[in-house]
């Protein structure tokens, strides 16, 4: 490898998106002895999710927010490659660009955080919950209607001090954000899959760049996972396949099944948590593609139009 040759990493400029930036970074040194610091350069873009802070996401037009401005200068050339959290990635790319590498997932569940209750289910009646995902929302009115949920956006101790200042009773957060900035001391209790299913390609981090970039992807080649790979696969056909995005309740998570295949669940809710719609498969990592847009396509059944027409 050329040791003058330089990699501009494109991110957001939160902890978590600087966390993960570096992290690619971190893994491209490890992966490339021959590779100077000084030749890996981190670019902070600012996205339109970023600027506009006092709204819900799914009011301002659902995913891309925090990857539009990031591929613009991905396609101008301005970036070498992009890093981005799996999910809030449009399952349609845009011409010319793709997803070359996943990193290890982290943990993909959600984290419960307060300071008064040890669980939703022990949150006292009619108290407030805050949260920026339409998801968790639609998920904890199924379990609880009785409660109420506000619109809680901001970084993670921006949230944090929130919740501290008594602004709701509860929040949640990816446990995988809380454990890449070592946060964890905050989760009153982590939440299975069984009671909240989380967002599609949780925890996961991937690697965008310009496909006729074959210098950039052999880069990259070292750092992927195929097992990440297999379950985001599954995850993103389903969400695609129901045409999701900020604006739709989906949920999905597909983990190895211990027979070296791939156990894949799904659900669609409505925002006022009224109504769900759940599936699963199981079937090898080489039909994961299948498995989830499969799945995708049996909700849609279930649910019908009327169903589909309150949330897509």
């Amino acid at each position: 490898m050329n040791e003058q040759a330089s990699i501009r990493i494109g991110t957001r400029g939160s902890p978590l998106a600087l966390w993960q930036a570096n992290e690619v970074k971190r893994r491209l040194h490890a992966a490339h002895d021959d590779l100077p610091d000084e030749a890996v350069e981190i670019v902070v873009i600012t996205t339109t999710g970023d600027r506009i802070r006092d709204r819900a996401l799914a009011a301002l037009g659902g995913k891309g927010l925090f990857t539009k401005e990031i591929e613009e200068s991905l396609h101008a050339g301005d970036i070498d490659l992009a890093v981005h959290s799996m999910k809030d990635m449009p399952t349609e790319l845009p011409d010319g660009l793709e997803i070359s590498c996943l990193l290890p997932r982290e943990d993909p569940r959600d984290a419960f955080l307060s300071n008064i209750a040890s669980g939703i289910a022990d949150l006292p009646e009619g108290v407030v919950v805050g949260t920026a995902s339409l998801r968790r929302q639609a998920q904890l009115l199924f379990q609880r209607p009785d409660l109420k949920v506000i619109t809680f956006r901001g970084n993670v101790d921006t949230r944090i001090a929130k919740l501290d200042a008594g602004d709701v009773a509860a929040t949640f957060l990816a446990n995988a954000g809380l454990r890449r900035l070592e946060r964890t001391e905050r989760i009153t209790a982590v939440i299975e899959p069984e009671e909240m299913l989380p967002a599609v390609a949780q925890g996961a981090v991937g690697v965008e760049i310009r496909s006729n970039d074959d210098a950039t992807r052999a880069r990259l080649a070292p750092l992927h996972d195929v097992a990440t790979e297999h379950a985001v696969t599954a995850e993103r056909a389903m969400l695609a396949a129901l045409d999701g995005s900020c604006r739709t309740p989906i949920a999905g998570l597909a983990l190895p099944d211990g027979e070296g295949g791939l156990w894949l669940r799904a659900e669609i809710v409505m925002p006022d948590g009224s109504e769900r719609r759940v599936t699963e498969r199981r079937g090898s990592t080489a039909d994961a593609f299948r498995m989830g847009d499969d799945a995708g396509a049996e909700l849609k059944r279930q649910a019908g139009p009327a169903f589909l027409a309150e949330i897509l």
